[in-house]
This record gives C-alpha cells, structure tokens and sequence, in this order.
C-alpha cells in the first residue's frame, strides 16, 4: 500500500477498528500511506483488521483493549508508540449501543455505556493528545451519534453519552487549537452496520427499506462514507476546520 505522493506517513489510532466503520476507517487511512494502530475489545478481529492492511503493503498493528479500562489504554497506546511511534492521528469509533425505556435503565447498564462511548473517548484523547502536543500537530475525530443531537425516546444513555463526546469535542478543539491540533465529530445516521444489524435482529430497529425511505438520498450509508470523512478530517487538507460536527446522514433531517 503506497504512500500517496505528497503526503506524509504519520501514525494513527482506530479504536473499534475490528469492524463497521472503525474497520473502513483503518483501511481509508492505510491507503493514504498512514501507519496503522488497530484496536479493540475484539483482540481477533483487530489483529486481523491489521494483517488484512499488511497484506496490501500497510504498515499495521491489532491490540485488543477495552477502551473503558484506563490501564488497558494507557498499555496500548505506549505499545503503539514501541511499535509504530507517537500518535498523531485518533479516531475514536470504539462504541456500545444499547435500547432500553428510561424507566428500565439501571445504573450499572448506565455506567457501562457512558464509560465505552463517553468516559473511553476521553481515556484515548488523553493517552493522545501528550504525543500530539510534542509534535505541534494532531487530529483526532471522535465518531458521536445523530441521537446525540436530536435525542432518542429508547437510548437516553447512549445519546446522552454520545452528546458528551460532542461536547468533549469542542472542548478539545478550544484548549489545543494553539498546539496544531484539530478535533472534529461525525454524527453517523442510517449507517449499514454490524451493529446495526444487531439492533434490526433484536427488534429495536426497522428494516433497511423502512431506515432508507426516511433519507433523503434514498438509501443507506456504508461504513467507508463515515471513513470518507474521517480521512478527510484526519488530513492536512483540513487544517482549517476544527470544533466541528459534520454529518454524514444522506441528507436525514435531525
């Protein structure tokens, strides 16, 4: 997998990245000549997630680790470093859904999902922005929700969560913007997915033809217009733009 002409090789983090849109993102960012980090919970399915971008010329690493484990991170971010060198790219896709009532939501199903989705988004842009700031440039993009922005009557925890890595996100974009570095969120919406296929057996969502009839472009996104935009936002062509959410929803109004 050859470097693109004019672009430097810079090392990048994909957490979730043994699958859906974690999986397009890695593959998106190898092919733009990047050093690769794969990780997460699924151990398996990230180292390979890696061989697959090995065997195409990429320079790849699977790690397992649970993003909500603040240890777990802390190690594998120092072996990304042993392995691959300093982080300068983070795309925080590693993330746990859940439907439940309001009024059913107990407190460990509250804490367990606000500590993957939420609380493991911090863990990993703390473990980042450190190499970030010594190299006086880094981007990260944190993957958010569209029930984030416009709420959701079954999934109070996960939107609340999610609305929190919005908000960690500007946050993020203010305090290191004099460092050089860029923090941007993409709020996915009708996305085909593992996970959303999941949610379809279990009953908690409609079918395909039902999600897409509500999009205006009339059909659902792939995992790779998510890793499109991460990309994009992971490049020095978006140098410029930070503190951002950019939808990538075909048009789905919120």
């Amino acid at each position: 997998m050859p470097q693109t002409e004019g672009r430097r090789s810079r090392v990048a983090v994909v957490t979730g990245g043994a699958s859906g849109i974690g999986a397009a993102t890695c593959h998106r960012l190898a092919e733009r000549g990047h050093r690769v980090a794969v990780l997460d919970l699924d151990g398996d399915g990230a180292n390979r997630v890696a061989k697959e971008l090995r065997s195409r010329g990429g320079d790849a690493l699977g790690l397992a680790a649970d993003v909500a484990d603040r240890p777990a991170v802390d190690a594998a971010f120092a072996e990304v470093r042993a392995a691959l060198g300093p982080t300068e790219i983070l795309v925080t896709s590693a993330g746990l859904v859940a439907f439940d009532r309001f009024e059913d939501i107990t407190p460990g199903r509250w804490n367990r999902i606000v500590d993957v989705n939420l609380t493991g988004t911090f863990h990993c842009c703390q473990a980042a922005v450190p190499d970030m700031v010594a190299a006086g440039w880094g981007r990260i993009v944190t993957i958010s929700s569209s029930s984030a922005q416009r709420g959701s009557p079954t999934m109070a925890h996960y939107a609340a969560a999610k609305g929190g890595v919005i908000v960690l996100t500007k946050s993020l974009a203010r305090a290191y913007a004099s460092d050089g570095i860029t923090v941007n969120s993409v709020p996915p919406s009708g996305i085909e997915t593992p996970m959303q296929h999941r949610s379809q057996e279990e009953g908690n969502l409609p079918a395909n033809e039902v999600m897409a009839g509500a999009i205006p472009l009339g059909r659902l996104g792939t995992p790779d217009d998510i890793a499109a935009a991460a990309a994009f936002l992971a490049s020095d062509e978006a140098g410029f733009i930070t503190g951002q959410v950019l939808g990538v929803n075909g048009g789905a109004v919120l």
